[in-house]
């Protein structure tokens, strides 16, 4: 079992304020606490806090006003289009939020399972099997198949915990948007026992093929969630 790489510090900062304010937990116009206070809340530099933000300046979703303070500047749809890191992440915690990480159990190049859908030109894909925390609350077990096509050899610890920052950074790979089909099905009998459930109980279940830049499908999905502290969300605006 092997750990991702994790993002770059004032990268997770960044994005945890990012979907806190598309969850509605930070709002438009809302005076952040003071930077030495935040830096202390989360146990970072303030040199660390102050890129963050920088970052969010950047992408027009915070206001620095010297003297003042820094101030949120949230648009119709936080995050999408922004170039936040998870914008196509829809999980969040029960309470709204939650910052993104994530284990890998397992990575294996095999033939695609017959149950998937459709995705890809090649008749073999690279199997991702990973548990999935929000801000380190066990939220979801995953398996997620990335085309054979796109690249020969994927090992567990090339990965980072953003596979779409990962597949864009290493791979050339831009994913432009995904579509998501929510049921239910049962957990699967390789989920750890760190996952709160056991294998065999009925979970949401969400089923997701993933499209590059050019409208071909790279990717596919299968992700079950713990419905006691997680939930799956889309915003309208």
């Amino acid at each position: 079992m092997a750990e991702t790489g994790a993002l770059p510090l004032h990268m997770q900062i960044s994005e945890l304020l990012i979907r806190d304010i598309a969850a509605g937990r930070l709002v438009d116009g809302e005076r952040l606490p003071p930077e030495r206070e935040m830096a202390a809340r989360h146990g970072i530099s303030i040199g660390t806090l102050r890129k963050a933000l920088a970052a969010l300046q950047a992408q027009g979703m915070l206001e620095r006003v010297q003297g003042s303070g820094n101030y949120i500047r949230s648009g119709p749809d936080p995050g999408r289009g922004s170039g936040a890191v998870y914008a196509f992440l829809r999980l969040e915690l029960a309470e709204g939020g939650g910052l993104p990480t994530a284990r890998v159990l397992s990575v294996d190049r095999l033939p695609k399972d017959p149950a998937l859908p459709e995705f890809g030109s090649d008749p073999q894909g690279h199997r991702i099997r990973r548990l999935r925390f929000l801000s380190g609350t066990v939220a979801a077990v995953e398996e997620i198949w990335l085309d054979g096509a796109q690249t020969p050899v994927l090992k567990a610890s090339d990965l980072s915990e953003s596979l779409y920052h990962f597949y864009s950074t290493r791979l050339g790979l831009r994913i432009a948007r995904a579509e998501d089909r929510v049921g239910q099905g049962p957990l699967p009998d390789w989920a750890p026992s760190a996952f709160p459930y056991p294998p065999g109980t009925a979970l949401p279940m969400i089923t997701r093929v993933s499209h590059s830049h050019d409208g071909a499908a790279v990717e596919a999905s299968w992700t079950w969630f713990d419905p006691q502290h997680v939930r799956y969300t889309v915003r309208l605006r």
